[in-house]
């Protein structure tokens, strides 16, 4: 039989909004079981991928030392 033209567009426009309710059903799940472990996620991607750079901390405490040793040898050969 013939169906007119408005009553195929209906059931097309009716798929088109059932995926679009199922795809939006699906954006409402998150991964992530809380926001600190979202958190946590999110910082080691980051350390990953290089953004917070090397730790440089030991190798400064290790320079100031030997400014201090060496500023502290200079002392005492100064004053023997």
């Amino acid at each position: 039989m013939f169906r007119p033209a408005a009553s195929i567009r209906t059931d097309t426009d009716l798929i088109v909004l059932e995926a679009y309710a199922e795809r939006a059903g699906a954006a409402l799940a998150c991964a992530y079981s809380s926001s600190a472990e979202f958190d946590a996620a999110l910082i080691a991607a980051r350390r990953a991928a290089g953004v917070y750079g090397p730790r440089r901390h030991r190798r400064h405490m290790l320079v100031t030392a030997a400014g201090i040793a060496a500023g502290l040898l200079l002392v005492l050969f100064l004053t023997v």
